[in-house]
Formats: structure tokens, sequence, C-alpha cells
């Protein structure tokens, strides 16, 4: 029986049904295949084997008694999010099976069903597993490099940016990142996919000032073939590539406005049309623009649209200067030197002198500058202790008198910083539903179960 099945992949299946005769033969249908497979009678005894093991398929009866096949679904989804599930369903009940499927279950089988039925449906389910864990596993290690982890600071500016972006990345908001060149602008850019529904989809960086404007729209929009001198064959544009994701749109400031309609319009009906077609395009695409410019200015001038900047403009996050928050420049610094030390397999540490030579300086690169600055000085130090002339600062910043680091708090583990945020974004969104558990984890992009979960850790009534 084995090699008839159309699909290598091979599962932990859970069979759930009250009649026995049915029960059985479905196992050792699934076991013959080289699936492992467990048997219940109930739902009741679905859920405690689903409490105690992971499973890749469950695959449950609708009418059982007491507890149903969709009331089956619903916790087992709880417990176990990643779940696929088929639900099988006497002939004439498809209405049934229609249901299940809106609750989140995978697939349906009508009773009575063939063998070769059963054996594409589940392969089919299987699939979609394996699938899904390629996908979690790939937005793992995004969240990983990308996530807020990732951002280093523990001053006030930083903890309204940090509570920002977990305030808006649950949603599929606009978001308008503003700040000076060398901010950061893009690791919150990441950081928001990161942390968002949209995480195990792609993250498309666009750079507008490095593309020439004649060429922005073909390579944001697509072309068709022959659209232009050049155009040998159609081509997909990046925004199709973030289908699903999240587009980020650097230096939007830098756009012309003949460009800048055009956007607008995507943003607006959710589709583009490629350079030399009128067939439109739909695409589900999250955007996020940043600039170092003064967007206001800009429309005073005429050189930005106002209707864009109000569509982009839904949430905004201004990312201060690095001069502005000088109590990040230890932590900055320290991260910064671990990741070269990790690089390059040393243990060089910095000598107080070199902290209050970093605190002497005003960073008009800000964050990429003082990262610079870090990797010169570890490459020049003589020894393992790197002190402060190992800096090599304009000579205007040696006679500076260092800055003092925000006296009015103490350093705080960015852990700390992040559980602040976390617990403010969940109390809000639980008091906008009026603690309706459900709504609220759906708008905060979670399970039930671990919008629980998170209130128990942090402590949420």
């Amino acid at each position: 029986m084995s090699e008839k099945w159309p699909n290598p992949v091979r599962g932990r299946i859970l069979v759930v049904d009250d009649q026995k005769n049915m029960r059985t033969t479905t196992g050792l249908l699934l076991r013959q295949a080289g699936h492992e497979v467990q048997e219940a009678a109930s739902g009741e005894e679905a859920l405690r084997l689903l409490e105690g093991s992971n499973f890749d398929l469950l695959l449950t009866d609708l009418r059982m008694e007491p507890m149903s096949g969709t009331e089956l679904l619903a916790r087992a989804l709880q417990i176990q999010p990643g779940l696929q599930v088929i639900v099988m369903t006497a002939f004439g009940s498809i209405d049934s099976a229609v249901e299940a499927m809106r609750l989140g279950a995978t697939d349906y089988l009508s009773k009575p069903f063939k063998n070769g039925e059963l054996e594409v449906r589940v392969a089919k389910a299987l699939e979609n597993r394996a699938l899904r864990r390629q996908l979690d596993a790939l937005a793992g290690a995004f969240r990983e490099k990308f996530g807020l982890g990732n951002i280093v600071g523990s001053s006030a500016p930083m903890r309204e940016v940090i509570g920002r972006i977990l305030r808006v990345a649950p949603t599929d908001a606009t978001v308008l990142i503003t700040g000076e060149s060398g901010t950061g602008k893009e690791l919150v850019a990441r950081a928001i996919h990161a942390a968002s529904r949209r995480a195990h989809m792609p993250f498309v960086p666009v750079n507008c000032a490095a593309i020439a404007p004649s060429l922005l729209e073909s390579e944001l929009f697509g072309h068709a073939k022959g659209a232009f001198t050049g155009a040998v064959r159609a081509r997909q544009g990046l925004y199709e590539e973030a289908d699903g994701g999240t587009l980020f749109l650097d230096e939007i400031g830098e756009t012309d406005t003949s460009f800048q309609a055009k956007l607008l319009r995507a943003l607006q009906e959710q589709e583009i049309r490629r350079v030399g077609e009128s067939r439109p395009i739909h695409v589900n695409v999250r955007v996020v623009a940043a600039t170092n410019q003064d967007l206001r200015q800009a429309i005073a001038e005429r050189r930005f649209r106002e209707d864009l900047y109000y569509r982009l403009n839904v949430m905004s996050i201004r990312l201060p200067p690095l001069r502005e928050r000088m109590a990040d420049v230890p932590l900055l610094a320290q991260h910064f030197l671990d990741e070269f030390n990790r690089e390059h397999r040393m243990e060089k540490f910095f000598a107080d002198s070199a902290i209050e030579k970093l605190l002497s300086y005003d960073y008009p690169g800000n964050v990429r500058e003082l990262r610079n600055l870090v990797q010169q000085a570890a490459l020049l130090s003589q020894s393992d202790r790197i002190e402060g002339d190992d800096f090599d600062l304009p000579s205007s910043a040696a006679s500076r008198v260092p800055r003092p680091v925000e006296p009015d708090e103490g350093p705080r583990r960015l852990a700390d910083v992040v559980d602040d945020a976390e617990r403010g974004a969940i109390r809000a969104a639980l008091e906008r539903h009026r603690g309706d558990v459900t709504a609220a984890a759906r708008e905060l992009g979670i399970s039930p179960t671990t919008l629980w979960r998170k209130r128990k850790r942090l402590e949420i009534l």
C-alpha cells in the first residue's frame, strides 16, 4: 500500500472517530502508508493526547458526542496552532464541513471515502505542514536576525520607538519612519516585519534614491515585453515580489511627483499595472516608507504629494539622532564590539577612557558612524584593551566635555523595555475590545492561547 501514496512526506497523525470500525480501518490504512498513528474514541481523549504530544495532522469525524468534531477542531488549534486538520463528515452534510473550514480546518472528506481519496488529502495536508515548518523556520531566522532584540537602547526616546513598533507591527497599517541618515530606519522596518503576521512572507527593501527616476516605475511595478527599448521580456516588479509581505521604500522623499501618483493608486486600490499593460494585478502588500527629509517642507515646495504623505503616515516613527540619546552610546558600542569579537574570534574590551571618549562626540553620522568607529578602534588597538586614544575622532571632539547620560533613570535591559511595551499593547487591545480575549488576540496577530500565556508571564489581570 505504501508505494501507492503520491507523496513521501510522513507524519504523526491522530485519528478521532467514535465509530470503532471506521477509526480502526482508517488508522490501519495510514500505518500501512508509513505514518505514525494514534487513535481516540472521543474529543476528550483526543485533547488529552494533543496536550501531551505534538501531531502533524488531526483527522476527525464531525458528528460525535458529547464533544463534536467542530468543538474539537477549535480547541485543538488553540493547543497546537500549526496543526493540519481534515474533518470527516457524512455525505450530504457539506454545510458542516464548510463551517469547519471557516474555523481553520485544512480539508474535508465525505463518508464513505475511497482509499485513494484519503491518500491524496493526507499527502496534501502533510505537504502543507512541511511547507509551513520551513516558512516558520525562515521567519524565526528573520526574527532572530532583525527582531526587536537587535534594536539596542534603553533611553527614553528608544523606549518610545519600541513601544510604537509593538503597537503597529500586528496591524497592516502603513508606517512612515523618519530620521537622519544612519539612525537605523531599515532596522526598524525589518523589526516591524519580523513582529508582524507577515514575518514568514517576503521583506523587500527598495532604495528609491539609488534607482534612476525613469526606471523606478518599471523596477517597482514591472513591465510588459516591448514596453520600452530593451524590454525583451516581461518582468515582475518588486511590488509583486513583496506580495503577502512587506515592501520597504527607503528615501521615499527622493521620488518625483509622477511616480508618487502611481504609488498612491497602488496603496489605495491594492493593485498595480505593469508598464505597458492595462490589466491590473491585485497585490496584498504592507508598505513601510522611510525618509531623512522634512516631507512637510517638501509638500510646501510641491516636491511631495500631500495625499501620499497622509496615506503613508498612518503611523509615524521618528528615530532620534544619536546625540539625543547619548545614554545608549555605551550599550551600542558594546553591541558592536561583541559583533566584532564574534566575527574575528577575539576578546577585545573597552577601558573607561574609551567610553569617556565615545561620550565626547556628537556623531553626525549617527549609529552607522559609531559602528565604524568601534570597528576601527578594535583593529587599531595594540592589545585586547581598547583605550580612548585608539579612537580616531575629529580633533574638535577631543576638547568637548562628555555628555551626561540621562540621570533621570538607571540603565534597563532591553528585555524589560520590550516587556513594558508589550504589556501596554496587550492592555490597550483588551480595553478596546472590552475584555474579549479572542478579538484582542486577533488584533494583535496571535492566538488566544499565546495571549493567555503572555498575560500570565507579564502579570496582566
